[in-house]
Formats: structure tokens, C-alpha cells, sequence
């Protein structure tokens, strides 16, 4: 019994000396000058106007900080050959907004934002998507032996011409979506569809299932985004393998790159209450 509580009493003694120690690093890192981060990505929802949207406009920060700061004072617009529409600052916000945007299928629109005396600029097209047909749950057992719940929505591919699409998947207990670029290159004309495997989902749990058509080169970017972000492991100090550009330029000074895209798509959701 002795020698129990010997062995228990210098364990804790070294635990203490252990916590004691423990000191609290600050590493120095350089902070490079804040770049432009654009959210540019124009939804039109099936069944909606689609006449209100939003553009977020941010910068970059250094590490240690926790706020992401707002770009404020810029100004937006896109323009779509005719009319050109402005999107107004909520003060303070970083959020510009559009109430009277028009979008039409195919169409062709310019964004342009000047913020702090530099000009940057984009062009893409609005794509068409498929209507999400149907939803179905099913029960799979992974090679561990356990279940999981695999939820599926399906939709038809256009044969007539090669398609790109982001599919979304919100789940209520996650707090972010998860996204996935999808192209229908070996599923020409035929019916696709978009998968979620979870081994914690439950009934009643709420998803919220998205469908959007993209360009190709959209699909492109967003494979390279999504690939650095399931890359680093969960370490901090990881770095992208590279500077990921988007199709915004700063034509005052290409240096000076924004980070972010400009992207216009239909987009067709669906909420499923799982089973």
C-alpha cells in the first residue's frame, strides 16, 4: 500500500512540475499587406426572383487575429451589356447588396469593384441547372462494420453539352457546409447524383441539399480549393502548396491580386429531415 501511494504522490508531483513549466510561445510571423478576399458568388434560387443578392467583401489578416475585417467603402457593380447594377453597402458590414439585379440564363455579366483608389474587374456567365428529383436514405456498413446513413439526391444531366456542378450539403449539427465540384464527364446525358455519408447522422436531423451549375473553370478552382483544404491535416502552420488564384484581376495593379471569385449560377435546393 506504501509504495502505491509512493508511485500516486511522485506522479502528481511531476504532473505539477509539468504544468509549472508550461510556458505560452508566441511565434513571430510575417505579415504580408492585406489582400481584397471576394465573395462574389450570384445565386439565383429556382422559384425566386432572384432580384436580391449580396457580394462580401473582406481582407486578409495576420494569423494571430481572430476578427476577419471588413472591406468597407468600395464600390460595386455589375454591369450585364445594358443595364448596370449597383450594390450598396450596409454600412460598416463588408456586405453590399443588390436588390434590382435581373438574371437571365446564359447571360453574360461584368462585376467591377474599386476599393482604395484600385480597380478589379471579372467576367462569367450565368448557368442553368437541373431540378433535384428525388432524395433517397439508405442504411450502408462501412468496412469497420458500422452503419452509417447515406443520404442521395438526384438530378438529369443535359446530354447536348459537357456540365459543372457544385453540390452542397448543409447539416444542422455541423456548423459548415461541405461542398463538392462535380463534372459529367463519364455520366454524359444521364441521371447524376450527389451523396452524403455520415455515421452520426439520426432521425430527424435536417439537411439542407444544394445544386448549382458552374463553369468549368469554376469547377476547376474550386477541385484546387477543396483539395488544399482537406490537405493540411488539421496543423496550423500548414501552407497551400500554392497561391490559389481566381478569375478577378486587378487591373490597376496585377500585383496586387484579390483572392476570391466572381462566379453566377442557377441553383436548386432541397431541405431533407432525415428518416
Amino acid at each position: 500500500m506504501i509504495k502505491v501511494i509512493t508511485k500516486i504522490t511522485i506522479a502528481i508531483i511531476t504532473l505539477v512540475t509539468m504544468v509549472a513549466c508550461e510556458d505560452v510561445v508566441d511565434i513571430n510571423l510575417d505579415t504580408a499587406e492585406p489582400k481584397l478576399v471576394i465573395d462574389a458568388s450570384i445565386k439565383w434560387e429556382k422559384g425566386t426572383a432572384g432580384n436580391e443578392q449580396v457580394i462580401r467583401l473582406t481582407t486578409t489578416t495576420d494569423y494571430y487575429t481572430n476578427l476577419i475585417p471588413n472591406a468597407t467603402g468600395a464600390i460595386v457593380t455589375i454591369f450585364d451589356g445594358t443595364t448596370t447594377y449597383d450594390f450598396i453597402e450596409d454600412f460598416g458590414t463588408g456586405n453590399y447588396i443588390c436588390t434590382n439585379f435581373n438574371p437571365v440564363i446564359n447571360g453574360t455579366y461584368t462585376l467591377t469593384i474599386i476599393y482604395k483608389g484600385e480597380t478589379y474587374t471579372s467576367t462569367d456567365t450565368l448557368y442553368p441547372t437541373p431540378d433535384i428529383d428525388t432524395v433517397e436514405q439508405s442504411v450502408i456498413t462501412g468496412f469497420g462494420g458500422e452503419d452509417a446513413i447515406e443520404i442521395k439526391f438526384f438530378y438529369q444531366d443535359n446530354g447536348a453539352e459537357d456540365n459543372f456542378y457544385l453540390i452542397g450539403f448543409k447539416n444542422n449539427t455541423i456548423a459548415y457546409p461541405e461542398y463538392g465540384a462535380v463534372d459529367d464527364e463519364f455520366f454524359q446525358g444521364n441521371q447524376m447524383f450527389g451523396l452524403y455519408v455520415d455515421d452520426e447522422l439520426a432521425a430527424n436531423d435536417v439537411l439542407n441539399l444544394s445544386l448549382q451549375g458552374i463553369s468549368e473553370r469554376y469547377f476547376n478552382y474550386m477541385n484546387k480549393l477543396l483539395n488544399i483544404a482537406g490537405s493540411n491535416g488539421g496543423n496550423p502552420f500548414s501552407s497551400p502548396p500554392a497561391t490559389l488564384r481566381g478569375n478577378i484581376i486587378n487591373q490597376t495593379n496585377t500585383n496586387n491580386f484579390p483572392f476570391g471569385y466572381f462566379s453566377l449560377g442557377e441553383i436548386d435546393t432541397e431541405t431533407y429531415v432525415v428518416q
